[in-house]
């Protein structure tokens, strides 16, 4: 009988423990699928920001190439524009790409204070045409730009919340890194045609 009371107590402890794993289970398996989609949506949406990062340097060669044609000594402001579209490629993080674009901004600035020199250049339908799209890339830029920190509010929010914040600890999540542009970045670059 007492055989039979030891096996009876070991089983229920056996069946306590299993409810516990299954339990627990229950809990940390939807948490985690959940971490890793926000996750996701944080990935997605930095790609999308380089997306349109990139767009807008991939102007930037047709723009130097009609600016080329009008300037042959501006060589110093067209080193600059392309030295700063590489930066832009060779970005690996958001804090990195917030800094290209920066100087992808600055120097495309520069090229303004060309096209003020010649006359001909802002009449130029090429050169106009290229100026609108880097505008509409600018306001593509920013759309994408809040999309990825809305994306990154969510997921920090979720991996601090008890009990999220233990299994994201446990499972090795970490907070994602905001978009944060430069405080000169503030403002859009300026496109004068002299108007």
């Amino acid at each position: 009988m007492i055989n039979q009371n030891k096996r009876s107590g070991a089983a229920g402890i056996l069946i306590a423990i299993i409810a516990v794993i299954v339990i627990g289970l229950l809990m940390i398996v939807p948490t985690y699928n959940r971490l890793a989609g926000s996750n996701e949506n944080v990935n997605q949406a930095y790609a999308q920001v380089q997306n349109v990062v990139q767009r807008r340097a991939d102007l930037i060669p047709n723009l130097v190439n009609t600016v080329k044609g009008y300037t042959d000594h501006e060589a110093d402001t067209l080193t600059k524009v392309t030295n700063a579209r590489a930066g832009v490629q060779n970005a690996t993080n958001p804090k990195e790409l917030a800094e290209a674009n920066d100087q992808l901004t600055r120097a495309i600035g520069d090229i303004n204070v060309v096209v003020e020199a010649y006359p001909d250049l802002k009449a130029d339908s090429q050169f106009v045409q290229l100026m609108d799209e880097l505008a509409g890339s600018e306001n593509r830029i920013s759309t994408e730009r809040k999309k990825y920190n809305e994306a990154v509010q969510v997921y920090n929010t979720d991996i601090r919340r008890f009990p999220t914040n233990l299994i994201a600890k446990f499972t090795g999540y970490k907070p994602a890194e905001y978009f944060k542009a430069d405080a000169s970045a503030q403002e859009a670059p300026k496109v004068n045609f002299g108007n």
